[in-house]
């Protein structure tokens, strides 16, 4: 079955301070749905844009590797039968998170997969 990425950009989330603990929630109860549907893999949000680069020989810097206005904020990966059924998920995280969703589907690689 395909896999997707849904995500979002830091800083879409157009939230006042009293609201996050209902985001929290309502975008938890979708976690648990897709949990409970069988299709979801990982997912999480990030606490900082703090990257850092590792290159091939090892060598550690601070990131990013290339100055960009899109930040990641929060990723969920789905396995689900088709496109239109992680159109269908990604418009349930929206709702949650406050925030249009970005939908990626994964090369189909064999290696890449438990």
């Amino acid at each position: 079955m395909p896999r997707f990425i849904i995500s979002f950009n830091d800083g879409d989330m157009q939230v006042q301070d009293h609201e996050w603990q209902q985001v929290s929630d309502d975008s938890h109860a979708v976690v648990r749905e897709a949990k409970a549907a069988g299709v979801w893999i990982f997912g999480g949000g990030f606490h900082t844009y703090e990257p850092v680069v590792v290159t091939e020989d090892g060598a550690v810097t601070q990131g990013p590797i290339k100055a960009s206005d899109v930040v990641l904020g929060g990723f969920s990966v789905l396995e689900v039968e088709n496109r239109e059924e992680a159109y269908k998920w990604a418009a349930k995280i929206a709702k949650g998170c406050r925030c249009p969703q970005e939908v990626r589907e994964f090369i189909d690689d064999p290696e890449s997969v438990n």
